[in-house]
């Protein structure tokens, strides 16, 4: 069985100055901000946004067109109905104008009936 390590405060104390000093080192460590190496890492990341606000740029494009396509097709699509409407109701009032004409022609062809046999009734009266 393992046995409990103590801890002073002393042991705690170097090691909490050894992790302050290992901080330290690495943060020592790191290249300056001038350096070419911190250079290229800049030059890298300005790379990557600038293409990323291209591909942005670009799926907003396309996406605009997309839009205008879309509209355009139902601005086509509504003409074509109201068109089609059009030529429906034209197509029931020229049937209705028919409808009337003929009904016009037939009540004129019966009154013409009617009117030959009112004279004609008469004509035998007369004689």
């Amino acid at each position: 069985m393992a046995r409990f390590k103590d801890n002073n405060f002393a042991d705690r104390l170097s090691a909490q100055a050894k992790a302050k000093q290992a901080l330290l080192e690495k943060f020592k460590t790191r290249p300056a901000p001038d350096s070419p190496e911190m250079q290229a890492k800049l030059a890298e990341r300005k790379a990557i946004a600038e293409a990323r606000e291209q591909r942005e740029a670009e799926r907003k494009r396309l996406k605009q067109e997309q839009q205008e396509r879309e509209a355009a097709e139902k601005a086509a699509r509504e003409a074509a109905e109201e068109a089609e409407r059009n030529a429906e109701a034209l197509a029931r009032e020229a049937a209705e104008t028919d409808r009337i004409s003929r009904l016009l022609a037939d009540e004129a062809e019966r009154k013409a009936k009617r009117d030959a046999r009112y004279a004609a009734r008469k004509a035998r009266v007369k004689r």
